[in-house]
This record gives C-alpha cells, sequence and structure tokens, in this order.
C-alpha cells in the first residue's frame, strides 16, 4: 500500500557517523545530504533525540554560520569534546570554518526518493467528482506526546452526513521516526493513520484530513497521498497556509488555483481537493461540515487526540 517509508532519525545517524574526527558538517549539509535542505530544522529535532553521541558525534554539526549550535548534554559539553578533537573555537564560533567543514557524505538521498513518490502519486490525483452517495464523512486528525516526541496518536471520527452523528471513533498510537519536514506530511502521519484506519467497522465515503490536498508544491499534500492509496474521495482542510497567494476566496499558487479560503469563524481554514472530488465540491462539503472554525470530524478527532495525549501524560 505504502511503496517507501524511511527511518528519518537513522538516515541522519548515518550521516553524522561519517564525519571524520578534527572536522565539523552542519545542519543544512546534512539536509542537503538527505536530500532536500528543507529538512535542515528536522536534522535538529533528530539529533537532539540522539541517544548516544559516543557513537553518533552529533557535538561534531554545528550551524552553518560557524557558530557551535546545540547540544542535549550542553553547550560547554560541546566545546569541550570538539576542542579535543583539534576543533578551534572562539565567541562561540569555530575558526577557519571553511577548513574544517566536512561535506562528502555517501548518501543515497532518501528525500529524493520520496519526491520521486509524491511525483509519482501526484499523476494520479483525480480532481472531478467520482463517487456516488456520501453519507459517512471521517475526519483525520494526529498529534504528538510532549513527553516522548516520537510516539504519535491518530484518530478518525466518522459521522453520518445526513444526521450529523458520530457513528464510529478510533484512536491508536505508534512511535514515530520522522520529524515534521514542510512538505513531507504524509511521510510522517501515514503510518499512524493507516494505524488507525484499519480499525475501523464503517467504511467511509468520504475523508477530511488536517493538511493540504493539492495545495502542495507537488500537488500532493497528505490528503491527496492517502486518497490515491485508498483510492477514496479525499478533502484537505488545513489551519496554516503552506504555500500560495489568496486571491479573494482562491488560492492561486503559480498560476493555478489549488485551494479555496473558508470563514467559518473569525480565522479561515485553506480547503484543497484531495483526490476524487472537484474544488467546489470539496468546499461545499467542508462547510457543510464546518460547525465552528474547523470541520466537524475533524475536530472531534482533534479532541480525541488532544485527550490521548493528557491521560497518557499523566500515567508517566
Amino acid at each position: 500500500m505504502v511503496r517507501r517509508m524511511i527511518d528519518f532519525l537513522e538516515e541522519t545517524y548515518k550521516l553524522v557517523r561519517q564525519i571524520p574526527k578534527g572536522m565539523v558538517s552542519t545542519y543544512g549539509a546534512i539536509a542537503e545530504a538527505l536530500g532536500d535542505r528543507i529538512a535542515a530544522r528536522a536534522v535538529g529535532f533528530a539529533l537532539n533525540l540522539n541517544p548516544n553521541p559516543d557513537l553518533t558525534p552529533c557535538y561534531r554539526v554545528v550551524a552553518g554560520d560557524g557558530s557551535i549550535g546545540g547540544f542535549s548534554r550542553g553547550i560547554d559539553e560541546k566545546i569541550r569534546r570538539l576542542e579535543s578533537e583539534g576543533i578551534r573555537i572562539k565567541n562561540g564560533k569555530i575558526q577557519e570554518f571553511e577548513d574544517v567543514i566536512f561535506k562528502d557524505f555517501e548518501t543515497w538521498y532518501p528525500l529524493r526518493k520520496l519526491r520521486g513518490e509524491q511525483s509519482r502519486l501526484a499523476n494520479k490525483v483525480k480532481m472531478e467528482d467520482d463517487f456516488e452517495e456520501i453519507r459517512y464523512v471521517a475526519g483525520f486528525d494526529a498529534g504528538y506526546s510532549k513527553a516522548n516526541p516520537l510516539k504519535s496518536y491518530g484518530a478518525i471520527v466518522i459521522m453520518d452526513l445526513k444526521k450529523m452523528e458520530v457513528v464510529e471513533k478510533v484512536v491508536a498510537e505508534k512511535v514515530i521516526k520522522f520529524p515534521y519536514v514542510p512538505t513531507y506530511l504524509a511521510f510522517r502521519e501515514l503510518p499512524i493513520f493507516l494505524e488507525v484506519y484499519k480499525n475501523l467497522n464503517t467504511k467511509p465515503d468520504l475523508l477530511l484530513v488536517d493538511g493540504n490536498g493539492i495545495l502542495h508544491p507537488l500537488k500532493l499534500g497528505i490528503a491527496s497521498h492517502i486518497g490515491v492509496i485508498l483510492d477514496m474521495p479525499t478533502i484537505g482542510a488545513a489551519k496554516k497556509l503552506l504555500l500560495g497567494e489568496i486571491d479573494g476566496d482562491r488560492i492561486r499558487y503559480r498560476g493555478d488555483v489549488l485551494g479555496k479560503v473558508l470563514y467559518s469563524s473569525s480565522k479561515p481554514i485553506y480547503v484543497s481537493p484531495g483526490h476524487r472530488i472537484s474544488m467546489n465540491t470539496a468546499f461545499e462539503f467542508t462547510k457543510k461540515l464546518c460547525r465552528y472554525r474547523i470541520p466537524e470530524p475533524i475536530r472531534l478527532a482533534h479532541s480525541i487526540v488532544s485527550q490521548s495525549r493528557s491521560s497518557r501524560s499523566s500515567d508517566l
């Protein structure tokens, strides 16, 4: 069902282990070796979770301007380790930075592979209404533990569109080793979504996702990704604008209309079709499902996720 998933943390650690003693690299350089510089912040997230700095010398990773950056065991310890390897530091910056920076990584560029997967799936997205009756509408949301940032909680709520009543709700938890990287959300949340989806008793006719559909650089946000994989109508409803410019109620990106702005409260949401549904139909369904700002199935799923996070945290 899902052709490619990667352990972002381990791929990052493999690269860090290549940095020779007496040299440093940067968050951006490692992100580029992963395949996309946009992942630099996620590299920092991964290194902060590094369980063994002796095996994986994340203290050798610094900021792009030569500043030493952070370290889970403290800045003083990072400086001590770097200086013990011959790195000169003055006023918090690496001296002779260009002479000691390492970028010659051996890599298979995993994020490029994921981009290729997105491009392949984007070609399968259908932008017309391709369904019969829509009765059961599902909403999906995911959240992450504050105590353990690798633990995710996902929930799906299914509502009867005719009665506007909840007919089923399912929650699950799963360890996720792919931090948030802009435009790669599907690879972070697909595993927890599929974990929840497989436990449903009611098959939804339409799925709304807290994220984007075609409002994405490759026209394959998480809602489109899920829609193509499951071959079902999907809609993306995002709380933040990922890209594009607002033109009235339309969202344009590189000349194409990829979404619409919906005001059901004082703050907007950004609606885009995912798969097997048209722009206008996606907008009208979303509008109908909004009692408050967020479409009701997603809002209820978010509430379940928040309760799950709170109850698990209180047990620690």
